[in-house]
Protein backbone atom coordinates (compact mmCIF):
# COMPACT_ATOMS: atom_id res chain seq x y z
CA UNK A 1 0.00 0.00 0.00
CA UNK A 2 1.17 3.43 -1.19
CA UNK A 3 2.11 5.87 2.30
CA UNK A 4 -0.28 8.52 0.39
CA UNK A 5 -3.13 6.22 1.14
CA UNK A 6 -2.29 5.78 4.91
CA UNK A 7 -3.72 6.55 7.44
CA UNK A 8 -6.94 5.43 6.12
CA UNK A 9 -10.15 8.11 6.47
CA UNK A 10 -12.15 5.75 8.05
CA UNK A 11 -14.92 8.12 8.65
CA UNK A 12 -15.22 8.97 5.31
CA UNK A 13 -14.95 5.19 4.64
CA UNK A 14 -17.59 4.24 6.88
CA UNK A 15 -19.91 7.14 6.33
CA UNK A 16 -19.73 6.47 2.19
CA UNK A 17 -20.95 2.47 3.36
CA UNK A 18 -23.18 3.40 5.71
CA UNK A 19 -24.87 6.00 3.03
CA UNK A 20 -24.45 4.12 -0.37
CA UNK A 21 -25.68 0.98 -1.68
CA UNK A 22 -22.43 0.07 -3.35
CA UNK A 23 -18.92 0.85 -2.32
CA UNK A 24 -16.08 0.23 -4.69
CA UNK A 25 -12.61 0.99 -4.47
CA UNK A 26 -10.11 1.58 -7.60
CA UNK A 27 -6.36 1.13 -7.44
CA UNK A 28 -3.85 1.03 -9.61
CA UNK A 29 -1.87 -1.52 -7.92
CA UNK A 30 -2.29 -5.55 -7.43
CA UNK A 31 -4.67 -7.26 -5.31
CA UNK A 32 -3.77 -6.72 -1.39
CA UNK A 33 -3.10 -2.73 -1.11
CA UNK A 34 -6.04 0.02 -0.66
CA UNK A 35 -9.06 -2.28 -0.88
CA UNK A 36 -7.70 -4.85 1.24
CA UNK A 37 -7.64 -2.32 4.01
CA UNK A 38 -11.08 -0.82 3.36
CA UNK A 39 -12.74 -4.03 3.30
CA UNK A 40 -10.41 -5.58 7.31
CA UNK A 41 -12.22 -2.12 8.52
CA UNK A 42 -15.90 -2.47 7.18
CA UNK A 43 -15.43 -6.11 8.23
CA UNK A 44 -14.63 -5.41 11.74
CA UNK A 45 -16.98 -2.67 12.11
CA UNK A 46 -19.68 -5.07 10.88
CA UNK A 47 -20.65 -2.55 8.05
CA UNK A 48 -20.06 -5.54 5.34
CA UNK A 49 -22.80 -7.67 7.67
CA UNK A 50 -25.70 -5.86 6.18
CA UNK A 51 -26.72 -5.13 2.70
CA UNK A 52 -23.56 -3.44 1.15
CA UNK A 53 -22.23 -4.55 -1.98
CA UNK A 54 -18.35 -4.32 -1.93
CA UNK A 55 -15.77 -4.56 -4.89
CA UNK A 56 -12.45 -3.66 -5.45
CA UNK A 57 -11.37 -3.00 -8.82
CA UNK A 58 -7.40 -3.62 -9.06
CA UNK A 59 -5.20 -4.19 -11.70
CA UNK A 60 -5.44 -7.67 -13.41
CA UNK A 61 -2.74 -10.71 -12.88
CA UNK A 62 -1.89 -10.42 -16.50
CA UNK A 63 1.19 -8.59 -17.89
CA UNK A 64 0.57 -5.42 -19.58
CA UNK A 65 2.89 -3.92 -22.22
CA UNK A 66 4.41 -0.40 -21.78
CA UNK A 67 1.89 2.01 -23.67
CA UNK A 68 -0.01 5.33 -22.71
CA UNK A 69 -1.64 5.15 -19.91
CA UNK A 70 -4.99 5.02 -20.93
CA UNK A 71 -4.31 2.52 -23.45
CA UNK A 72 -2.98 0.45 -20.04
CA UNK A 73 -6.55 1.43 -18.28
CA UNK A 74 -8.43 0.00 -20.88
CA UNK A 75 -6.33 -3.47 -21.10
CA UNK A 76 -6.73 -3.76 -17.37
CA UNK A 77 -10.18 -3.02 -17.53
CA UNK A 78 -9.86 0.05 -15.37
CA UNK A 79 -11.19 2.87 -17.12
CA UNK A 80 -14.35 5.00 -16.43
CA UNK A 81 -16.83 3.10 -18.68
CA UNK A 82 -15.41 -0.61 -16.80
CA UNK A 83 -15.99 1.29 -13.40
CA UNK A 84 -19.75 2.47 -14.25
CA UNK A 85 -20.24 -1.05 -16.03
CA UNK A 86 -18.97 -2.43 -12.69
CA UNK A 87 -21.03 -0.44 -10.76
CA UNK A 88 -24.28 -1.45 -13.10
CA UNK A 89 -23.50 -4.71 -12.88
CA UNK A 90 -23.13 -5.29 -9.32
CA UNK A 91 -26.93 -3.46 -9.31
CA UNK A 92 -28.14 -6.10 -11.68
CA UNK A 93 -27.72 -4.01 -14.74
CA UNK A 94 -25.44 -6.27 -16.45
CA UNK A 95 -24.05 -3.91 -19.37
CA UNK A 96 -20.70 -4.19 -21.35
CA UNK A 97 -18.55 -1.70 -20.73
CA UNK A 98 -18.26 -0.43 -24.73
CA UNK A 99 -21.77 0.25 -24.38
CA UNK A 100 -21.24 2.50 -21.43
CA UNK A 101 -20.66 6.50 -22.30
CA UNK A 102 -18.75 7.24 -18.74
Amino acid sequence: MHDFAKPLDTDLIRRLAREHEVLITIEEGSIGGFATQVMTDLANTGLLDGGLKFRPMTLPDIFIDHEKPEIQYEQAGLTASHIVANVLAVLGRDVDADSVRA
